[in-house]
């Protein structure tokens, strides 16, 4: 993933770097300032899809500021 992709503030979701809102919630709150991100392929399977609170298949940033 490049680093100029932006992540939404409200679900960690990463975006594409054009993107005006997220394309899983809509929350227009995006931001370049992150670190680390996850791929979690089966939501409902994953651990750490729990303990991010993730519902959807996709991309997630770990650390947003």
């Amino acid at each position: 993933m490049a680093s100029n992709r932006l992540v939404c503030r409200e679900c960690h979701r990463v975006n594409d770097a054009d993107a005006e809102t997220c394309e899983s919630c809509a929350s227009s709150s995006l931001t370049e300032d992150w670190a680390g991100y996850v791929v979690i392929a089966h939501p409902q399977e994953s651990q750490i899809a729990t303990e991010m609170q993730v519902t959807e298949p996709g991309a997630y940033a770990l650390k947003v500021r």
